[in-house]
Parts: structure tokens; sequence; C-alpha cells
């Protein structure tokens, strides 16, 4: 349109604005309504034509047509969105609220400007009430039809749950879902169409100021559907929480909390971030409320989630917990890549902080665990002695529990994590903090051996645990941690106290039978040879008594002692009869003077250790 014609056009609206302004206001205002919806720029001018510079009137003209729109909407009951075509309508009417608020604040020094523009903003706070009610109904009808749509009806859009026949009269608990072990998975927890209405409605209430209150309003809602979700995977999180779990409970809670927390961070928190973003769309503009919407939903139940592991960290360090912290640590290690990604925005920082402090918390808790095995190692007191020599209950127990522990990658893990020195009190890796167990439970054994009075007991109580632990460790786990080093020097030892062995039992009863090369009268000779056979057989009769009652737990070092006191105790026995028999005085009468042939030794030899080789339970 050409200039002129602009003019003309201007000063036709500017008459027929005034004369009916005169006469009927609201007519008055509807025609100005028409002429600024034709083209904007004619606002500023039919303001200023109609007051002159008056501009509080104006603007309490355009304030009162749009008062008059906004109030049907603001006093009805049913929900506006209920017809697309109103809920259009009435975001329109907040838009042009908002633009004439924004357009008028630059005159706020007039007076009248002023009184008009509380006026329009106690209106659109009004508007935004209405729009959070709008916003939270949308979400609960949204968050039924999803539930509706879902198979077997999941919370929210989320998940299924077991078979839940209830007539309504009983109380029953919480049905839990089904396992899911493919977490690859977006859950659609309201329909496209109520999301792109909510995001319209995100979009008014960020830009006139109102985030918070629409981020409070989501979260509020979603934040419902969240904590129902997990609490349908049998997670109650600290609703007991007055009440600690008993140990035999905690397997159990345990088990659910890994479930729950595997689904909230692969799942569950993933689906609400993908949800907010739609919601409150990713402009630079309404990041933030988006943000600060996504941690509000998520905060209760990921610090549920994490007080419940960082009870686990804080509890007892009975070295019977390890296992428990172990599938906790696990868990919590598993999902801090999930934690850096999904909670990485200013708002959920403490969030991502306080999963890492856990995971940091609960391996100081194993970590401790093993300095209290040592104390337990320690402080075992070496009370009555295990009948027999035979294999000590703490040797049984130690070495299958390490077993058991090194099964764990993990554990090496933990003790790796702490060797860089941040730690406040850094400790050893897992081969260093082996080794260091073993040898206090040696010394423990060494102190615990020395309750034997007869030495030779002493060092089969010594080989049988020396002999345990080293079958438990090669071949395993263990013996790659400790080394083909370590295994030599212990199966070195366990050598040696067979040698102690063999020289406490049969040194004696060996100096009896060596024979005396110098030449004597054959009547002293045949009396020297009677007294040690009789000193022998009394010597044999007490050992074989003695150790037939003692205890090798491995049939292996049970043959070889065997072997090896009839390959020193033999020839020697049988050397000393051939010189019995061989002398004169004795002749035919030697025979009622041997008490054992040599075939009678060697079956009692073969009777030794027969006693039972481990003190308590079976053997394992």
């Amino acid at each position: 349109m050409a200039e002129t014609g602009e003019e003309k056009l201007i000063a036709v609206a500017r008459h027929i604005a005034k004369t009916l302004g005169n006469t009927d206001n609201a007519m008055a205002d509807d025609i100005l309504q028409i002429f600024s919806n034709f083209d904007g720029r004619l606002r500023e001018k039919l303001h200023e034509s109609l007051s002159g510079n008056d501009g509080g009137a104006a603007l309490d003209q355009t304030l009162r047509t749009i008062d008059r729109r906004i109030s049907r909407y603001l006093t009805v009951d049913q929900p506006i969105w209920a017809d697309p075509a109103d809920a259009s309508s009435f975001l329109d009417d907040v838009d042009e609220l908002v633009a004439v608020i924004r357009e008028w604040s630059a005159m706020a020094d007039d007076k009248a400007v002023t009184s008009c523009l509380d006026r329009a903003e106690d209106l659109l706070q009004q508007c935004m009430f209405r729009l959070e009610e709008e916003f939270k109904l949308l979400i609960g009808r949204g968050g039924a039809e999803s539930s509706d749509n879902a198979v077997g009806g999941g919370v929210g859009g989320y998940l299924d749950s077991d078979d839940d026949e209830d007539d309504g009269f009983d109380d029953v608990e919480i049905p839990v879902a089904h396992p899911v072990s493919d977490y690859n998975i977006t859950i659609e927890a309201l329909p496209s169409s109520t999301i792109n209405d909510l995001h319209e409605i995100a979009k008014r209430m960020v830009a006139a100021g109102y985030g918070k209150e629409c981020s409070l309003a989501y979260s509020t809602c979603r934040r419902e559907f969240l904590e129902e979700s997990l609490s349908r995977l049998g997670f109650l999180g600290l609703q007991n929480s007055s009440k600690p779990l008993e140990d035999a409970d905690n397997d159990v809670e345990i088990e659910k909390w890994v479930k729950a927390i595997n689904m909230a961070v692969r799942v569950f928190y993933p689906s609400e971030r993908r949800l907010c973003d739609r919601v409150f769309g990713y402009s630079s503009s309404t990041a933030a409320a988006a943000d600060l919407s996504f941690m509000d939903v998520c905060r209760v139940s990921t610090m549920e989630l994490l007080n419940f592991a960082n009870g686990i960290a804080m509890g007892s360090r009975a070295p019977e917990r390890l296992f428990k912290i172990l599938d906790v640590y696990e868990a919590v290690k598993d999902l801090l890549p999930e934690f850096e990604v999904l909670f990485s925005d200013q708002y959920c920082l403490f969030l991502r902080n306080e999963a890492t402090g856990v995971w940091k918390r609960l391996g100081e808790s194993i970590r401790g665990i093993f300095l209290e095995l040592e104390n337990l190692i320690r402080r075992d007191p070496a009370k009555a002695a295990v009948p027999g020599g035979g294999l000590h209950p703490i040797t049984r127990y130690v070495m299958n529990y390490i077993r058991a522990a090194c099964s764990r990658a993990t554990l090496e893990q933990v003790f790796d994590d702490n060797l860089d020195g941040s730690s406040p009190s850094p400790s050893s890796s897992l081969p260093v903090q082996i080794s260091w167990i073993m040898e206090v439970l040696e010394n423990n054994l060494e102190s615990k051996s020395k309750t034997y009075r007869d030495p030779a007991l002493s060092s089969v109580f010594m080989m049988n645990n020396g002999r345990y632990i080293v079958k438990k460790v090669k071949g395993d786990e263990l013996g790659s941690l400790l080394g083909d080093d370590w295994i030599r020097k212990q199966t070195s030892k366990v050598r040696q106290h067979h040698v102690n062995y063999q020289r406490s039992s049969w040194h004696k009863i060996l100096n009896t039978l060596k024979l005396d090369n110098s030449n004597l009268s054959s009547n002293v000779a045949s009396k020297a040879l009677k007294d040690k056979l009789k000193l022998f057989n009394s010597q044999f009769e007490d050992i074989f008594r003695t150790q037939s009652t003692w205890a090798i737990f491995d049939e292996q070092l049970r043959e070889e002692l065997k072997i090896s006191v009839a390959g020193t105790l033999l020839p020697a026995y049988r050397n000393f009869l051939g010189r019995f028999y061989n002398l004169q005085d004795i002749g035919k009468y030697a025979d009622k003077h041997v008490k054992f042939s040599i075939e009678d030794v060697e079956a009692r030899i073969d009777d030794l250790f027969q006693a039972t080789a481990v003190a308590g339970s079976g053997r394992k």
C-alpha cells in the first residue's frame, strides 16, 4: 500500500474509532482490535489518535477487551482443553496479553499506565494459575490414557506388573514387575497430542516468567508416576527407614534394589529426560525449566535409591557382608556412565556427585572389610588344640572366603581404584592385601601349633593347614593374584614341616636301631641287641598307638608321609633283624624276642593317620 493510502486508512480508522468511542466503549474496543489485528503498525497510531497524550486510557480500553474475552475461560468449570478450539483461542488471548504488557512496560513511568499494567499483571497471574491447572489435568489424563493403552496397564506407560487379581476388598501387597533384561528401550509416558498441548502451555508460562511454577506442576505429577513405577518393582524406598534391615532380609532387599536402580537409571530417567525436553522444548529460553523439571522429577527417587546403597556402605564391616556390598558396588559402578550423562546440567550435578560419593563409600567399606578380616584372624585365640593336628576351622574359613571373594573380578578394581592417591586413605593392591592376610593367617597358625606338647604333632598340624592353603590357591584366581613364587615358597614350608615331623617322630627310634660295629664279645653283643629290640618294640608301639589317632586331611600328603616313614624305618629295621638273627647266642630263640616282623611294621605304618582331619563339620 502506498504511503498516502496508508495515511488515508489511518485517518478513517481514527474517525470511526473516536466516533464510536464517544458512544459505545465496547464497540470501540472491537473496532480498535480489528484494525490492530489488520496491521500491527496501526496499533500505536490508533492509540495516539484515540487518547491524544493519554496512554493510560488507550491501554485501559485494550485491557478491557482482553479481560472480557479471557474471563470467559477463567470462570468455566470444565477443562478448557476439552475443546481444542477453546484451548487455541485462550492461548491467543494470553499471547496478546503478554504482548500488551511487554509493549506498554516502556511507559511504566506514567501513573495511569502503571495502574493498567498492575491490572494486566493480575490478569496474567490468573491466566497462569488456570494454565497450571490445565497443565496438571493434561498430565493426569495423558498418564491415564497411556496406562490404559499399556499392556497390563503399567503405571504412566511404564511397565507391566504381575497378575493383579484383586477383588477390591482384600489388602494386598504392591505387585512386583516382571524382570527386565533389555534396558535399551524408551517409554512413551504420554500421548503425542498431550505432549504438544503441554508444550504450548509450558511455552507461555515460561515466556510470562512462570517457568518455576510450570516446572513444579510438571514434576509433582510425573514424580508420582515414577515413584509408583519403582514401587511396582518391589522397591519401597525409605518407607521403613526407621527400622534397619535385618541381614537375613538384605539379600532379598538388595535384589529388589538392583532391579529398581537399573530400571530407573537405564529406562525411567532417560524416558523422563526425553519427555521433559519435548514438553518444554529445546530452545535456550526453556532449557532451564526443562532441566529443573527433570531434576525435581528424579530427585526423590534417586536419593532414595542412593541412600539405600549408602546405608549398605555405612553398615557393619563384618566379613560375611562382603558379597552383599559387592553386589551393590557393582550396580552403582556400572551405572556411573549413565549418571554422568543424565545428570550433567547444573540442577542435577548434586545427584551425579552423590552417586560418585556412594560408589566411593562402598569401595571404602569393602576395603575396610579386609582390614576387619585381618583383625579377626589376629584375635582368634589359641584355645584347645585341634584333635590329631587336623585342619583348623579358621584356615578353612579364611581360604574359602578369600577364594570366593577373589572370584569376583570387581574386587581387584575396588583396590586398584584407590591406588591413585586421591583417597584420603589409599590402600595397597589386592595381591598385596591377600599376601598380607596369608601372612597373618600363617602367624596365627604358628601360635596355635605351640599348643601341642608333641613337636611332631605340631608339625603335622602345620603340614595339614599349609597343604590346605596351597591346594586352595593352586589353579584358581587366587593363584594368579599371589603368583607362582608365593606358591613355591608355601610348598617349601610344607616340606620343611614334613622334615620336622620325621625328625621329631622317628629320629629317636632310628637311633635305637643303629648297630655298634665295635668288636664286642658274643654275650655282650647279644645282650645289647636284645635291649635295643625291646626298646624298639616299646617305642614303635607307642608311636603307632599315638599317631594312628592323628589326622592328615590330604590323601596324597598322607601317602607321602607313609612312604617316607616306611622308606626310612623299614631298611633300618630289616638290617637290624638280619644282624639279630645272625647272633650265635640267640639263634633259634630269636623269634620270641621279635615282636614285629617286617610285614607287621609295614602294616602298622599303613594304619597311621586314621583320624578325621577336619575339626567341626565335614571337610570342604
